[in-house]
């Protein structure tokens, strides 16, 4: 996948209903709103830190809620506006997404985008398998290299709303890929993860999942 080259970067005031956000301008992409990080740090401290953390790290005890540290803030918002808008849906996060207003869900995204994440560990047995589907997938079955979207490091990509996914959770990651298989999760665009994911034994998802969380170290 070719990088997009940023062009440059210009600050002004937007409408009233986006406040003193800023606007990014990208080559080949039209302007974005930015949110602002402060706001969002208080907001997720009200709505977001029981299940996420403060510091966007999750929590440990229950590893299939994401980390949401280091994330794009493109696919953050995109999340959280499908979440709102039901082209997604999880019991606990809807009801929380309904209520955000536009400049909530950007100064939210705009906050966990600029935390640190703090990485994972890959299960050593799995870790064979899951390179090989990551880095070469599996001509046999059809199923892609991950790295073809996500980076060989599994930053994914910000413009693109490619997720960055090295450092999850395994746990996240392999009810992910089966929620895209089972056909319940239906966001991704041109629906390329339900492809994916639907090619993808047990034993693949769960070894690339773990090898995906030990990308983080």
């Amino acid at each position: 996948m070719k990088t997009t080259l940023i062009s440059g970067i210009i600050a002004a005031a937007l409408a009233s209903t986006l406040g003193s956000m800023q606007v990014v301008a990208s080559e080949g992409h039209e302007t974005a709103p930015v949110g602002d990080p402060a706001k969002g740090k208080e907001k997720a401290g009200q709505i977001c830190q029981a299940c996420h953390g403060l510091d966007g790290n999750g929590v440990p005890a229950q590893p299939i809620w994401p980390k949401l540290a280091g994330q794009h803030p493109e696919y953050i918002y995109k999340q959280l506006a499908n979440f709102k808008n039901n082209d997604r849906w999880n019991a606990q996060m809807s009801p929380m997404a309904m209520p955000l207003t536009e400049e909530e869900m950007l100064n939210l995204a705009a906050y966990y985008s600029e935390l640190e994440q703090t990485g994972g560990t890959a299960e050593a047995e799995l870790v064979e398998l899951g390179e090989k589907i990551y880095r070469g997938g599996n001509a046999t079955s059809g199923v892609p290299a991950c790295s073809g979207c996500h980076g060989p490091a599994g930053l994914g990509n910000n413009l693109s709303k490619f997720p960055r996914i090295s450092g999850q959770y395994s746990e996240y990651t392999d009810q992910t890929l089966k929620l895209f298989r089972a056909m319940e999760r239906a966001n991704d665009p041109n629906g390329m993860m339900r492809g994916v994911a639907s090619r993808m034994t047990d034993q693949e998802i769960a070894a690339v999942s773990a090898y995906i969380e030990g990308l983080g170290r």
